[in-house]
């Protein structure tokens, strides 16, 4: 099967929200499914969609051309685990096109990198040059038991074949009270140690799992004090388009990004929506409203009604999220897990 260009695609206006900001990058999750079961993420027993529910690579295709069409220039490939789903590199490779073109300036991916010793040459050979692999711990247990069912050594195996394909590789961690605290030191020495972003990340409050979000959350302000006990942090404008603020540590030369949706969100400077993998658009996060794209796609081979759809839900994107960590009612502000809107 060849993903082929759509005869339709042409420059269309571009996607400005309501507050005047421009839609330029868009995370495409491809599959609810995943290896792993990470406490934060999803249950220990998920039950995951059926496949009809689930875009074809086709119409996955399809839609993120819409968007590039739009103005997207920046295309995150999510999940679930995003190497999981059947066939991915025939969407990578036609997607990769629009690099060729010009159209799109990154098409890239979040990963837990289980699978990266398979696919990371291919990837690069897609066009792919920078990747997200989550990595919370460097202890083998502890992955073990973050991630259920996980195997350390071969995500680090897998971050290896990543950087000897010439990807540039940015370590997520999501910063666990009581789980991970003993370690960011270590994250950040291992990351800088080989070139490598370091970036943590507050535990959101989306959906149902069986810790309370309140047990996890570590508010990054105590992670950046504590990072302050051993490293000199200096502001820098570093930016790759996403919802990180970096700062560099003077002993290693490296980056460290805070992602801190709780204690200082980056709503004002929004430029995102995500599509799930049933072609669910939402346009913020932290918010229900949602617009579905399956419908349009399905229902003709030309994109007009796909297009009216983007642009009318682009429309009502909302100025911010209301996220809040809730101790009185420990319910999450949203009950869709993380795996289903894309990691």
């Amino acid at each position: 099967m060849n993903i082929a260009a759509n005869p339709r695609e042409k420059a269309t206006p571009a996607l400005i929200d309501p507050f005047g900001r421009a839609i330029t990058y868009v995370r495409v999750s491809v599959t609810d499914r995943c290896d792993f079961r990470c406490v934060y993420c999803m249950s220990e027993e998920m039950s995951f969609l059926p496949k009809r529910d689930l875009l074809t690579l086709e119409e996955l295709d399809r839609l993120c051309s819409a968007f590039i069409s739009r103005g997207t220039r920046k295309l995150r490939i999510t999940g679930g685990e995003p190497l999981v789903r059947r066939d991915i590199m025939k969407l990578f490779r036609g997607l990769s096109r629009h690099l060729v073109s010009g159209e799109l300036h990154e098409l890239t991916l979040t990963t837990n990198g289980s699978l990266l010793s398979k696919y990371a040459d291919e990837l690069a050979d897609c066009g792919i040059r920078r990747i997200n692999v989550s990595l919370d711990t460097l202890d083998a247990a502890k992955f073990r038991l973050i991630t259920r069912r996980g195997d350390l050594d071969v995500v680090l195996r897998g971050v290896e074949a990543a950087r000897k394909a010439g990807l540039s590789v940015k370590l997520n961690a999501v910063a666990l009270k009581g789980v991970n605290e003993d370690e960011v030191f270590d994250l950040v020495e291992y990351a800088h140690g080989y070139g490598m972003d370091m970036t943590f990340i507050e535990v959101m409050p989306l959906g149902e799992v069986e810790r309370e979000r309140f047990d996890q959350y570590w508010p990054l302000t105590d992670v950046r004090a504590k990072l302050a006990e051993r490293f000199t942090l200096e502001p820098i404008a570093y930016t790759t388009g996403g919802p990180a603020r970096y700062m560099r540590a003077a002993e290693t030369g490296g980056r460290i990004g805070f992602i801190t949706p709780m204690t200082h969100n980056f709503c004002e400077s929004c430029n995102r929506v995500r599509v799930t993998c049933t072609g669910t658009l939402y346009m913020c996060l932290g918010q229900e409203d949602a617009a579905d794209l399956r419908a349009p796609l399905r229902a003709s081979p030309t994109d007009e009604a796909l297009h009216e759809a983007i642009a009318a839900a682009i429309a009502r994107k909302p100025k911010g999220h209301d996220f809040i960590i809730d101790r009185s009612t420990h319910q999450p502000a949203v009950g869709r897990h993380m795996s289903v809107t894309g990691g």
